[in-house]
């Protein structure tokens, strides 16, 4: 039933850290996952300097799916949206051809809090790759919610169980949110596509082994993907239709790499329009390492 089990890396984006868990070198996706990214959970203190919020940057060939457990978080992008997000709620964003966003802490700049939250990247199929750029946001009540037997879910996006969450998605895929006493036990959706769960605190059993928080388990295809909770947790799945290799560099997903040099192009010249609402600065395109002076050494 397992396939493999990745732990989180820490990754600094200079006013905290975050857990990076894909793209990993031994599985790159999850279905149309491209992305996965634990934020926190971290105090921010009243007066949160600037330099912690993410400035403007770009993205294209994917969409961005932010989900919050505490805090909030100020959306602002190019094509005109201005929203925060909340607990229990859903940003998602859709690249396509081209989109700038950026994401600022500014309630937490104001009265301090706990942020904690996912970013995940869900690859676009081929002909959506270039499709019009475009943002929506959720509600709870587009989420639908779920509990028996010591289990609390919520479905973030896609279908599971014989529902379906109000969130547009592109391909076919399922992104759950659990809350599980213990003891409680669940099963992943068996769809014959790729899944995956992450722990996002506490600890979980599958097939006898123990797996805490920080830690992705991804299942064998075509067998019964299940865990029981050890203590109480927070686990999210996620799984869907694969949709074929995707090239991964800086913020830009594409199946071609002449596309990503392209959008490289466009933002290191400036052709990429900013935020309407936050267009006073930007995260420049990262520089490549350069070589060694000895190729040898």
């Amino acid at each position: 039933m397992l396939d493999l089990v990745i732990e989180q890396r820490r990754k600094s984006l200079g006013g905290f850290e975050v857990g990076r868990v894909l793209p990993f070198v031994q599985r790159r996706m999850v279905g149309p996952f491209v992305f996965f990214d634990h934020m926190g959970p971290v105090d921010f203190q009243p007066g949160l300097p600037r330099d912690v919020d993410v400035r403007p940057h770009p993205h294209i060939g994917l969409s961005t799916v932010t989900y919050l457990f505490e805090g909030e978080i100020m959306h602002r992008d190019s094509v005109g949206s201005e929203q925060p997000i909340r607990p229990g709620e859903v940003n998602w964003m859709t690249a396509g051809r081209g989109i700038t966003h950026s994401e600022r802490f500014e309630r937490a700049r104001m009265e301090g809090g706990t942020m904690h939250g996912i970013q995940a990247w869900v690859a676009l199929p081929e002909a959506d790759e270039e499709t019009d750029p475009a943002f929506a946001h959720y509600g709870t009540g587009d989420l639908p919610l779920f509990e028996e037997g010591g289990v609390r879910g919520r479905l973030v996006a896609g279908e599971a169980f014989g529902a379906r969450a109000g969130v547009k998605t592109h391909s076919p895929l399922f992104y759950i949110h659990w809350d599980l006493a213990p003891g409680a036990r669940v099963a992943l959706p068996e769809d014959g596509w790729q899944r995956a769960a992450y722990v996002v605190a506490g600890s979980v059993e599958v097939e006898g082994q123990r797996f805490e928080a920080g830690r992705m388990i991804v299942f064998a295809p075509g067998h019964r993907a299940e865990l029981t909770a050890a203590t109480q947790s927070i686990v999210m799945a996620i799984g869907g239709e694969p949709l074929g290799q995707r090239f991964i560099d800086w913020n830009f997903v594409s199946s071609r790499k002449e596309r990503i040099e392209q959008a490289k192009a466009d933002w290191r010249a400036g052709r990429m329009k900013l935020p309407d609402l936050d267009n006073g600065e930007f995260i420049p395109l990262p520089e490549m390492p350069k070589p060694p002076a000895n190729p040898m050494s």
